[in-house]
């Protein structure tokens, strides 16, 4: 059961008005857009619910869990050792700024926030949004299962943002791709709680291609 208190922190926390700068971030999908990739809320649609099912869900997920349980026992060892897998699990240097970035944005929100520990993550060159996140859900009593679901909605809602703008898709048709995406975020999350260390891990090559070549693009919008 999540108390009112609890469900107000995590609202709080997947607020597109989080100032941790996540509006500036596509994700790739500003180059796939350019590429002609994605040109309708229907490819949209498939790219974005790729990342979630082969990268939300085998990877951001299943890891940010781990986290949550080592600032939950305070294993400091155990919560740099993921960081650096997270991080290690980025295959564009667009997509590790990007989490380091964010994640050390959010540890400075933190720190104003009072929140114990955040202030180690100020400058670390490990940091990532996920380290950040799960160390506010744990100190904020979210449990578990219900800030994974959070982090993923944060995720897909900003994806979903980008592609009204980028695409472009009218603000119906945002919403109808949110409504869509969002009824498999419960799943996901379930399938992202059974995984066994060793089945972290997957790629999506397309928002890698995506991601490096958007390093390069002449005109854009977004940072990544």
């Amino acid at each position: 059961m999540v108390t009112d208190l609890a469900l107000l922190r995590l609202l709080q926390l997947v607020s597109p008005g989080l100032p941790i700068g996540m509006y500036s971030y596509s994700q790739g999908l500003e180059r796939a857009v350019e590429d002609g990739w994605v040109s309708n809320a229907d490819a949209a649609r498939e790219w974005i619910g790729g990342i979630l099912q082969t990268g939300m869900t085998r990877v951001d997920v299943p890891i940010l869990l781990r986290l949550y349980a080592a600032w939950q026992r305070e294993d400091r060892a155990a919560v740099n050792e993921w960081s650096q897998t997270l991080t290690a699990c980025r295959e564009t240097a667009e997509l590790r700024a990007e989490d380091r970035q964010t994640g050390q944005a959010l540890a400075r929100l933190l720190v104003n926030l009072a929140v114990p520990d955040a202030q180690a993550w100020l400058r670390h060159p490990e940091a990532t949004l996920a380290t950040a996140y799960s160390l506010a859900a744990v100190r904020w009593g979210i449990e578990p299962r219900t800030a994974a679901v959070g982090y993923v909605w944060g995720w897909l809602e900003n994806q979903v943002l980008c592609a009204v703008k980028l695409v472009p898709l009218g603000q119906v048709a945002g919403q109808q791709l949110l409504q869509a995406l969002a009824a498999q975020i419960p799943a996901q999350v379930d399938r992202a709680l059974l995984l066994a260390d060793a089945e972290l891990g997957g790629s999506a090559f397309g928002l890698a291609l995506a991601s490096s070549r958007h390093e390069n693009q002449y005109s854009r919008l977004f940072r990544s």
